[in-house]
């Protein structure tokens, strides 16, 4: 399959239903910038490290850097995301599928971050995909359950380690700090803030990159003729759209989402923000190295709630833990519904 730049232009042009799928790839891209970035920024303004606008703009340069670097290093979560569902043999009608599926995922994603609400778009894509590929298929035949094995996997792996992490690296540090004066402590733990957020961030595009670059992916080889994506290296300048386009998403904002992880969920001073960036990010890397598609939004929060933990349970305000979890828990069968009227609509009308 030809993955130069020129030769995708051209069919781009050529092809309005490629043209399309690449509009929607790239808007979902700018949605998790928008939505799912701010996630990890959120303790960081909150605790008064950074000013909000300053935040998100550092954040959006680390989730370029991650797209780059990671994609560059390890493909395997792109791989994992572009082989997860099989939409078939007619290229044409899986084409159409896979704009339904994109569709589907930003009004999700935009309908909850209306309410302020921190969704996974790595869950809504999951799900979008899946019920794409049901449509297409007539049932579960076109799912993938050896790669769906590892979204579940991934699905514990953020819940648990994220927690477990979270409330270690609080708990040493609380240990490691307990005689040293505060001002001074309050004072490293600033700089130590920011570099945590700096690597949310950086994990956040290198996880997050990989899967929307999956995408692009399927649509390249379905308007080839192709039914997958098989063996086909990622080019260069498909990374830094990908990278470019979720920077911007982030420099849009998402100011409500800072505020109801940020401050809602728990109220975190420095050392306690700066334990959780850091076991968010540690996580997020053991799971892009291994190519366990997870989500930063759970990978983050958990690690928030770990570390609100260490001084007590009640620290953590389980109203809120209960909304984002029932907004993650509708994510699936949720946007999957959607998905799925919508490959059924757009491929009786197209």
């Amino acid at each position: 399959m030809d993955v130069s730049l020129s030769y995708f232009w051209q069919e781009m042009l050529s092809n309005p239903m490629l043209f399309i799928t690449v509009a929607l790839t790239l808007g979902v891209i700018f949605v998790n910038g928008w939505t799912d970035a701010p996630n990890a920024i959120a303790t960081c303004v909150t605790t008064r490290c950074m000013k909000v606008r300053v935040a998100i703009w550092m954040s959006a340069a680390f989730n370029f850097l991650g797209v780059f670097v990671m994609t560059r290093i390890n493909s395997s979560v792109a791989s994992t995301i572009s082989n997860m569902v099989d939409f078939g043999g007619d290229t044409h009608n899986a084409l159409i599928a896979l704009c339904a599926a994109l569709f589907s995922i930003v009004i999700y994603s935009v309908a909850a971050s209306v309410f302020g609400i921190p969704t996974s778009e790595s869950h809504s894509l999951i799900a979008g995909l899946s019920g794409a590929a049901i449509a297409i298929q007539g049932g579960i035949g076109g799912i993938n359950m050896e790669e769906w094995a590892k979204v579940l996997y991934g699905l514990v792996l953020s819940l648990l380690l994220g927690f477990a992490v979270g409330w270690v690296i609080c708990k040493i540090i609380t240990i490691v700090c307990a005689r040293l004066d505060r001002r001074r402590s309050n004072s490293f733990f600033t700089g130590a803030q920011i570099f945590g957020a700096a690597a949310m961030s950086f994990m956040h595009g290198a996880q997050d990159g990989q899967k929307f670059i999956g995408v692009l992916f399927l649509g390249m080889a379905f308007c080839n003729g192709q039914s997958s994506a098989n063996g086909v290296a990622i080019p260069v300048w498909l990374m830094l759209l990908c990278s470019v386009v979720m920077a911007l998403g982030t420099s849009v904002g998402g100011e409500r989402i800072i505020k109801s992880v940020g401050m809602d969920m728990v109220r975190l001073e420095k050392y306690q923000g700066f334990a959780a960036d850091l076991a968010g990010a540690a996580c997020l890397l053991l799971s892009s190295v291994f190519g366990i598609p997870v989500s930063t939004t759970h990978t983050k929060t958990t690690a928030i709630m770990g570390v609100g933990a260490v001084k007590r349970l009640s620290a953590v305000n389980f109203g809120v833990v209960k909304d984002m979890v029932l907004t993650w828990v509708f994510t699936f069968p949720g946007c999957g519904l959607i998905s799925f009227v919508m490959a059924k609509v757009f491929m009786a009308i197209f």
